[in-house]
This record gives structure tokens, C-alpha cells and sequence, in this order.
């Protein structure tokens, strides 16, 4: 009984805290995930690093995690979250359209890079397309028009120490692997903030969470889970890399998942040790929810108590939805 309340105790200290950190107990089904993940991590013949953190709790484990790795992808999550951070600053609204730049356009991933020069789109398109489709050319005009330092700038102030943006994305070089940088712990931190309504503000957390959830790469993390899984998530890969992170809602076991790996020999292991990885949480996370009810633990509650349904706001985003104004360049 003592033990149970200590834990409890310890707990609610944890969940009251800005910053998280590992609890000194951790219960047999979070302890076997750790182990696992572990053991499959220090195999896979490259370099990886990942971290879960359970939101019921705060517990976490993780291999490497604070290890900086290529982002990829998945430094479209801090890109967002800028563009967020400059929206609630006034800085801009989202009907402010922005003039394509032939200095924008790189061909790795997306659709606009066959525009013509001079298009405009509006701040709504093109975060949009930055997350849904990936678009390399829509993420570097949105770094333009906030500012590669204050996506920097931005995410220092955030406590991610990992995460950096030396130049925009361009996939014709090597140097892509050097020039965006973040780590699994950085993308769990900034995921578990949006997960908790605490990214800027809850509005901008519950936008930023259902443009995640429209991402239309689901052969990672999602790929071996049920199909009614809710994954609010962002992909990253280039020729020898793999990434993924994402918050996973699945009823009652709701929990941050990133993980990264580079310099793998084939892109179907990376997608095997992913896939692996994604499974093992879900089910351990099922098994730990049953341990946070026989402990008194109350799940974690998205507002209503579960995961959280479309934005409102979420048709204004799509091009289906509420005609977009025309502004400034």
C-alpha cells in the first residue's frame, strides 16, 4: 500500500511537471517494452535511436535517444510549429499568400515544384501540402517566410536541444544529412506538448493535430496496426534513412512514438525494424493500460476524455473546403 501511494505521488509530481522525466519504478509491461526495443535496437546494423513515452504516465524508455540524427521529413514538425508560433504572434493570418521563388523548388518530394514561378499560395495550402504530401517546395517557402533562424530560435525556446535547420531542404546533395537535424527525444517532447494542448495554445495544438493526422504516408509506424487506429504522425526518409513520429491514439493506451534510423543497408529492414518497434508498443501499451487500472491510474484524457475528432477548423485547410481570400506576397 505504502509502495502504491509513493508511486501515485511520484506520478502526479511527473504530470504536474513542465519537462519530463523517467520514474524510478517502471511497471513490468513498460519495463518489458523497454527491454525489447532495446535488445531489437542494438541489432539492427545501422544507426537508430527512438524513444515512447507513455502519456497515462510519463513513462518512457528509449534506446539513443537523445542521439541528433538526418530529420528528413520530420523537421516539417518544427517547420509547423513556427508557422503556428508566428500565426498566434500576429505576424501573419492564414489567408497570406506567399509568391512561389524559383530558389523554392526542390524536386524530392511534392507537387509544387512544378509550378510556375510566381504562383501564390496561401499560408493554409501550403502547410498542407508541407504535412499531407510532404512537399519539399511548400516547406521552403514556408522557412522563407518565417525564417530559417526562428524555426532555431523557436525550438530553443521550446527545450529542444537537438533539432537545427542549416540551410532548406534540398535532396540533391549529401548534405541534406548534416543540414536538418533533430533527435527522438526532441520530437517526443514537441509531440507530447501538442498531445497535452500545450504547443502555443490548445487551438494551435488541436490544428497542428489534425494536419498529422491527414498525412497520406502511412507505411511506417501506422503500417502494422489496426486500421482504426488513430495516428497523428510525420514520415521522413532519403535513400539510406528512415523516420517516423507521431502521437498514437488507441482508446485507453494513448502514447508519442519517434523513431529514426540511418545509414541502413535497405530501406525494406528499416521498414521491418519500424514496423516492429510500432507493434511491440501497441500491444505493451495495452498491457500497461491494464496495470494503470488495477493501480489506480486515470487514463489520460484528450478534453472529452479520448482522442480528439477533426478540427473544426480542418475543412478550412483543404482546397475542398472554405474558399482561401487572396492577400500579400
Amino acid at each position: 500500500m505504502l509502495r502504491r501511494a509513493a508511486i501515485l505521488l511520484a506520478c502526479a509530481a511527473f504530470l504536474g511537471a513542465t519537462c519530463t522525466r523517467a520514474l524510478a519504478y517502471v511497471p513490468a509491461p513498460f519495463a518489458q517494452l523497454g527491454y525489447q526495443v532495446r535488445k531489437l535496437a542494438s541489432r539492427l546494423p545501422a544507426s537508430d535511436a527512438l524513444e515512447v513515452l507513455d502519456l497515462s504516465t510519463g513513462y518512457r524508455v528509449g534506446f539513443n535517444a537523445g542521439d541528433s540524427m538526418p530529420a528528413a521529413s520530420t523537421i516539417k514538425i518544427p517547420v509547423m510549429v513556427t508557422v503556428f508560433r508566428q500565426l498566434a504572434d500576429g505576424r501573419f493570418d492564414l489567408q497570406r499568400r506567399v509568391t512561389l521563388l524559383e530558389r523554392d523548388k526542390d524536386w524530392g518530394s511534392g507537387e509544387l515544384c512544378d509550378a510556375p514561378d510566381g504562383s501564390t499560395y496561401s499560408v493554409a495550402e501550403l502547410v498542407e501540402k508541407m504535412i499531407e504530401i510532404s512537399d519539399n517546395t511548400a516547406t521552403n517557402m514556408l522557412i522563407r517566410l518565417v525564417g530559417l533562424r526562428n524555426v532555431n530560435e523557436t525550438m530553443l525556446q521550446l527545450g529542444l536541444e537537438h533539432t537545427r535547420l542549416r540551410d532548406d531542404i534540398r535532396t540533391e546533395g549529401w548534405s541534406i544529412r548534416q543540414e536538418l537535424r533533430t533527435s527522438p527525444d526532441d520530437l517526443v517532447r514537441l509531440l507530447a506538448m501538442m498531445a497535452r494542448r500545450q504547443l502555443i495554445d490548445a487551438w494551435s495544438s488541436n490544428e497542428m493535430i489534425s494536419i498529422l493526422e491527414a498525412d497520406q504516408f502511412n507505411s511506417l509506424l501506422p503500417e502494422p496496426l489496426p486500421d482504426d487506429v488513430t495516428i497523428a504522425h510525420k514520415t521522413g526518409s532519403l535513400f539510406d534513412t528512415l523516420n517516423d513520429a507521431g502521437i498514437v491514439y488507441e482508446n485507453n493506451a494513448p502514447y508519442v512514438i519517434a523513431i529514426m534510423t540511418t545509414g541502413l543497408p535497405s530501406l525494406d529492414l528499416g521498414r521491418e525494424f519500424i514496423h516492429t518497434i510500432s507493434l511491440l508498443t501497441y500491444n505493451d501499451e495495452h498491457r500497461l493500460a491494464l496495470w494503470r487500472e488495477a493501480n489506480g491510474f486515470a487514463p489520460f484524457a484528450f478534453g472529452a476524455g479520448s482522442a480528439p475528432d477533426s478540427s473544426p477548423d480542418f475543412l478550412y485547410w483543404s482546397s475542398a473546403g472554405t474558399q482561401i481570400g487572396t492577400g500579400g506576397g
